[in-house]
């Protein structure tokens, strides 16, 4: 159970993945027994100009609730004021989040994301910014570090404690690692243990036993489920009966995947219409398909993929 200002949630958590968790797939992961979820990244900057394109990315829908809304930014003075507007706006987040792991080099080479790691101070005065300018709970998404010479974790997490943070998330690799080789659960357990907040792991939950085990190695309050939920909504579902009971559910069939692409495909058709949808499903579409027999013509045809229509037939030949 996680507890953060007035909020109480068990702990099996979407994590934010830009241009991933968008509403239709939040609504997927909610419906599937996910606890927490976490949207794409928004950049404060974006916010206070007022940018119609970052409007979308705000929208919250009641069913998803409860829900942590990440900003990205390197200003202080500009996130405090992108946390207030989005009260003035009504945003329906339950959380502010603040980005301080993305690795994406657009990002950290404009000071943002994961380069905030070399500055804890900055950290701290950017926390502090966010905390004293709404009522909701204020936290943050680290990562070991930035690079293996500068592995600060711990000092990032208590800088955020120290700033006003409710709740850390820690991921496992540093920002050189983007998201190759093993996750190192080690140093998660040394920001739990250093920190008086919440402390969610996350890095390499693929399975139901992999959050079991990272509970029981790190002691954090809740496991974030990143990678390992593309084209598996049905993993949060299967970590908190696994947890609760010992229980593993079986794994989803292909007919399974092919219905759940399809109501996807249908949601992001409401929200974005058909263009955009459909282009947004074909990253989806391949990972859904990933590990049956025929993923790879799937992969390729997907590409071609111009109507809801075009795809119901592609992947209704591979019912079973």
């Amino acid at each position: 159970m996680i507890e953060i200002g007035n909020l109480k949630v068990k702990g099996v958590v979407l994590g934010p993945m830009a241009g991933i968790t968008d509403m239709a797939f939040r609504l997927l992961c909610k419906e599937n027994g996910a606890d927490l979820l976490y949207t794409e990244m928004v950049s404060a900057k974006a916010i206070t100009y007022r940018n119609k394109n970052t409007e979308e990315l705000l929208q919250i829908a009641d069913e998803e609730k409860p829900v942590s809304l990440q900003l990205f930014g390197c200003e202080p003075d500009v996130m405090g004021k992108a946390v207030a507007m989005l009260d003035e706006m009504g945003c329906k987040c339950d959380i502010i989040d603040i980005n301080m792991g993305c690795p994406v080099p657009k990002v950290v080479n404009n000071g943002e994301g994961a380069a905030l790691m070399k500055n804890p101070r900055l950290i701290e005065e950017m926390v502090r910014a966010a905390s004293t300018s709404t009522k909701k709970p204020v936290s943050v998404k680290i990562r070991k570090g930035f690079d293996e010479t500068l592995e600060n974790a711990v000092e990032c997490a208590l800088a955020a404690e120290e700033g006003g943070a409710r709740l850390v998330a820690v991921h496992g690799r540093n920002r050189e690692d983007y998201y190759y080789g093993k996750a190192d659960w080690d140093c998660i357990k040394k920001v739990k243990d250093a920190v008086k907040i919440p402390v969610i792991g996350n890095g390499d939950i693929y399975k139901p036993e992999d959050a079991k085990r990272m509970l029981e190695e790190t002691g954090v309050d809740g496991v974030m489920v990143a990678r390992g939920c593309q084209g598996n909504p049905w993993i949060f579902n299967r970590i908190n009966v696994y947890l609760e009971t010992g229980k593993l559910l079986p794994e989803p069939t292909i007919n399974d995947r092919i219905h759940m692409a399809l109501r996807h495909a249908r949601m992001e058709i409401d929200l974005k219409g058909e263009y955009i949808g459909i282009r947004e499903m074909r990253k989806h579409v391949a990972w859904y398909m990933a590990g049956f027999s025929g993923a790879s013509k799937v992969r390729d045809s997907v590409n071609f993929v111009e109507s809801y229509d075009e795809l119901e037939k592609l992947l209704n030949y591979y019912l079973q």
